[in-house]
């Protein structure tokens, strides 16, 4: 099972042992960030700093002028990653004989937010979310297209991995995060990623729904979680019990449109943009109505527009199952492992993860993340990997 490791430039420039150090794990490929959001990150093998700040959302290489007279367009990274550093790691690892692709945060911005309020998710509150760009909005869609077609075709990549290609909810991890005082279920996590924006709001009309009266009935259906009820239950008839049937179904006919046409225009310009043979994953959910980093996706359709998925398996496989039931030949199914034990990963049960991941129809793995993982971390996914 080809495998490949997340990586960071920020990871390799600057330490020439790197690419080495990679590639020594066994592995056969990096997927290397082109585009990120912004992090706070440990380097705890590097010669010249323990602690990377990477203060906003920013493209890691000198964008051109493509976004000329353009109001939405990316923001360059300051000195966490300054010049081309994506270029420069790419280099580096290439010549320890590594395929490099590209890694593309798309629908994840705070920064993008703060500067251009009317690009965010807002909810049946009117709260804004800055890190969540609606994807409904033309203009916002429109750049992010631009974005993912610049970002992924990189000099000498041979593909890339689109992360956060649909809509973002409220779970975000932000600095300081404190909204974990109420636990959330499943339906009101949705609740509470329902879009109230101008274009939203529309898109609720064409569907047959009153947008206010909407956002009346998902304020009226969170009382009781605020108010200390239990979950409802996980699943989309928890989602109808506290909606109503008919407007669940509404809503979900129209973020599911837009999430896909949006699917399905980025993917298209990524490969009017590359070359021949360039491959393109998307981070996804089989479940439409989920949100994040990892999007909901139907499995048949995103497969009859991506070359693959990049799957979360930090539970376990069950995810991989849909994909695998509408993969056609040549579709990568790629099951992301956390291998970063301080941070939830288990790399120790990296072996028996692989073999589970393949019995539900993975071809490939992803591991997440050799430049955030320590030594012991890293020895582990070695021996894992010897041993396929």
């Amino acid at each position: 099972m080809k495998a490949s490791a997340f990586v960071y430039p920020w990871d390799v420039c600057g330490d020439p042992k790197a690419p080495e150090r990679i590639a020594a794990l066994g592995v056969e490929q990096v997927t290397l960030a082109a585009a990120y959001h912004s992090t706070r990150a440990l380097t705890p093998r590097h010669p010249r700093h323990r602690i990377v700040t990477a203060e906003h959302a920013a493209v890691l290489y000198p964008p051109d002028d493509r976004w000329r007279g353009r109001e939405l367009r990316p923001y360059p990274a300051g000195d966490w990653a300054p010049g081309d550093a994506y270029g420069e790691a790419a280099d580096a690892l290439a010549a320890a004989g590594l395929d490099v692709h590209t890694w593309v945060v798309l629908a994840h911005n705070s920064r993008l937010g703060a500067e251009h309020r009317d690009t965010s998710v807002v909810n049946a509150y009117g709260d804004r979310y800055p890190w969540a760009p609606c994807v409904a909005q033309p203009a916002t869609r429109a750049y992010l297209v631009e974005l993912a077609a610049e970002a992924a075709v990189r000099p000498g990549a041979g593909g890339t991995e689109l992360e956060s290609l649909g809509w973002y909810g409220l779970t975000h991890l932000h600095a300081h995060d404190k909204t974990g005082g109420v636990p959330l279920g499943e339906a009101a996590q949705y609740l509470m990623a329902l879009c109230f924006c101008p274009v939203c709001r529309a898109g609720y009309g064409e569907q047959g729904l009153d947008a206010d009266a909407l956002a009346s009935d998902v304020r009226a259906a969170l009382e009781p979680v605020w108010q200390g009820a239990p979950a409802d239950g996980d699943g989309w008839s928890a989602v109808e019990k506290l909606l109503g049937a008919t407007a669940a179904a509404a809503t979900r006919a129209w973020r599911d449109g837009v999430a896909r046409t949006l699917q399905e225009t980025a993917v298209a310009a990524v490969r009017a943009a590359a070359p021949t043979g360039f491959q393109v994953l998307l981070h996804a959910d089989p479940v439409t109505y989920h949100v994040g980093a990892n999007p909901g996706v139907d499995p048949a359709h995103i497969l009859s527009v991506a070359d693959g998925v990049v799957v979360p398996c930090a539970d376990g496989p069950g995810l991989l199952t849909p994909f695998a039931a509408q993969r056609r030949p040549d579709a990568v199914i790629a099951a992301n492992f956390p291998v970063v034990a301080a941070m939830g990963g288990a790399p120790d049960a990296l072996a028996a993860g692989l073999d589970r991941a393949r019995e539900h129809g993975a071809t490939e793995a992803r591991l997440y993340h050799a430049g955030l993982a320590s030594d012991a971390d890293l020895a582990a996914v070695g021996r894992a990997l010897a041993g396929r």
